[in-house]
């Protein structure tokens, strides 16, 4: 019965571990999720396209945009493996040839969401400072959760503004170029996820991404 013994114990601290990390970040992860598609939705009905409004997302319940493989299960197996925080929610539809001005338009809808991140992870490092002068029971879980909402925020916010349809940074660079090009960029879209998976799987996702939530934390520090 001895040798069993520590292994029981270790595997109990291996659940206490991820029951830890799953409390610090579940909230943040919902607020950067469900903050980035609800400005979607706002800025698609402010430039003219109700859709995402009539269909009910354009709010801050996160069930209304939950995805159960991409905001629950991916990012938890991330967390159990260690492994790049990774995951997505449901996309706001958005019909483009709906808004006022289509190929301008589109950039401010698609950039919307980015920007969300933006905004959060300079209030999520607002929280950290806080956290850093009060002394109670509560300034250790704020630290640890505002770390991981500056994290989630700046990589959520890095991760959507690469050129690739039909993350948001292929939507803005689709806005950009003359109507024959963007057709033909736009052509990549079905492909994009399958890419962004071939990045993610062969490790050169996170050097891509790298440099740019270097170029974020700088800015974070530099406004804070």
């Amino acid at each position: 019965m001895r040798p069993g013994f520590p292994l029981q114990i270790k595997g109990c601290f291996v659940v206490d571990d991820l029951i830890q990390k799953i409390t610090i970040y579940a909230l943040p992860v919902l607020f950067a999720i469900t903050v980035h598609e609800a400005a979607h939705a706002y800025a698609a009905k402010r430039f003219g396209d109700a859709t995402a409004y009539m269909m009910g997302r354009m709010t801050l319940n996160p069930l209304k945009h939950i995805d159960p493989i991409g905001t629950v299960l991916l990012p938890i197996l991330c967390l159990v493996t260690g492994g790049f925080l990774f995951g997505w929610a449901k996309p706001v539809p958005v019909n483009f040839s709906g808004l006022r001005n289509p190929k301008r338009d589109m950039r401010w809808v698609a950039a919307a969401g980015p920007a969300a991140n933006f905004v959060m992870a300079v209030i999520w490092v607002l929280l950290l400072k806080l956290s850093m002068v009060i002394d109670n029971d509560y300034s250790v879980p704020l630290r640890l959760m505002s770390q991981a909402g500056v994290g989630i925020n700046v990589t959520l916010m890095v991760l959507n503004l690469i050129p690739i349809p039909p993350l948001d940074g292929g939507r803005i660079v689709e806005s950009l170029l003359p109507p024959g090009t963007a057709y033909r960029y736009s052509r990549i879209e079905p492909y994009g996820v399958w890419i962004l998976m071939g990045l993610l799987l062969t490790g050169l996702l996170s050097p891509i991404m790298r440099p740019f939530m270097n170029l974020v934390y700088y800015l974070l520090s530099q406004l804070l």
